[in-house]
């Protein structure tokens, strides 16, 4: 085929419409900026009296189309806090199922939990946890799911010293080995992993996570930020100041100020309106998965949520 000449008055009338275009998509009536659409989905953690089918026609009846997947249904349980489990039963059949029957009924999984222990002191025991954390990709890519969450885990020595184990250097150094290792077995998956802070472990603080992440300095380790994990320590800016561009999940749960127990959203202190004004300014791409929630209460949290990114101006999906 003869290939067209374009005269530049023509070729720049070209790239000039091809600019209007992708301005008047971002543009919603009247020529106003459409609104930010917010991803939302849930983690699947505290279904765990429902089987993976059971849940998905739950979710998508209220019109949840992510998922989180975490391996505690009522017909897969494979998922230990801090800890791992055998995945033998695992087969590569029996993981296209489990996915199946999420996507069947139009949900998405963005990414599985993990939240395996990458900072024990016993060097068997890191290694042992970084071949479950293989396994759980190894069962992700029969998913078809590349992204992995989890936090550094945490420790508490027989004999506390007046430094916390999870500031010592010796321990920021083993940590940094450990979750180097772990970018190493990410890319030969060609998965990411989302290191998510909490104030009370290794991860401390939205600046020592940013620390962290650049010192790691690999593209397969990223963050999940989840606020309410941080309100003691950062305000909101704070945050998505110092983690914004290292964002790829974000999680909508609550707590209360000075308190340790994680909540559903609504229940606690964070400003959620503000939470969703700082992710359509920062993060938009990123979805935005409700945690602590359930049967019982999950629709409450779902409400919460939509209301506040009604009230930031933004717009949900």
């Amino acid at each position: 085929m003869r290939k067209a000449v374009l005269s530049r008055r023509e070729a720049f009338g070209a790239s000039a419409a091809v600019a209007l275009s992708g301005l008047w998509a971002a543009r919603g009536r009247g020529g106003q900026p459409a609104p930010s659409r917010i991803t939302i989905g849930i983690s699947t953690l505290g279904f765990s009296e429902l089987t993976n089918a059971q849940l998905a026609a739950e979710l998508a009846e209220a019109g949840i189309g992510t998922v989180q997947l975490f391996l505690n249904q009522a017909d897969s349980r494979y998922w230990r806090y801090n800890g791992r489990v055998e995945l033998g039963e695992l087969s590569p059949a029996r993981c296209r199922a489990i996915a199946q029957a999420y996507r069947s009924a139009g949900l998405e999984i963005h990414s599985m939990g993990v939240y395996t222990n990458l900072i024990h002191p016993d060097a068997g025991e890191r290694q042992a946890n970084l071949a479950y954390f293989e396994g759980m990709m190894r069962v992700g890519r029969e998913m078809g799911v590349r992204r992995f969450v989890t936090e550094s885990g945490y420790y508490e020595p027989p004999k506390p010293s007046r430094l916390s184990y999870h500031f010592r250097e010796a321990v920021w150094k083993q940590m940094l080995t450990t979750v180097g290792r772990l970018a190493e077995v990410a890319e030969r998956y060609q998965a990411t992993v989302l290191l998510e802070p909490f104030f009370g472990d290794f991860l401390t603080t939205a600046k020592r996570t940013r620390v962290f992440l650049e010192e790691i300095n690999s593209p397969r380790i990223r963050a999940l930020l989840d606020p309410a994990n941080l309100l003691e320590v950062n305000d909101l800016e704070e945050m998505f100041g110092q983690l914004g561009p290292w964002i790829d999940c974000l999680h909508a749960k609550d707590r209360k100020l000075h308190g340790d127990r994680g909540v559903a959203a609504g229940q606690g202190d964070l400003d959620y309106v503000r939470f969703v004004q700082l992710i359509a300014r920062h993060t938009p791409q990123a979805p935005v998965i409700l945690e602590y929630v359930g049967p019982d209460n999950y629709r409450q949290a779902l409400e919460h949520l939509r209301g506040a990114i009604r009230r930031a101006g933004a717009a949900a999906s």
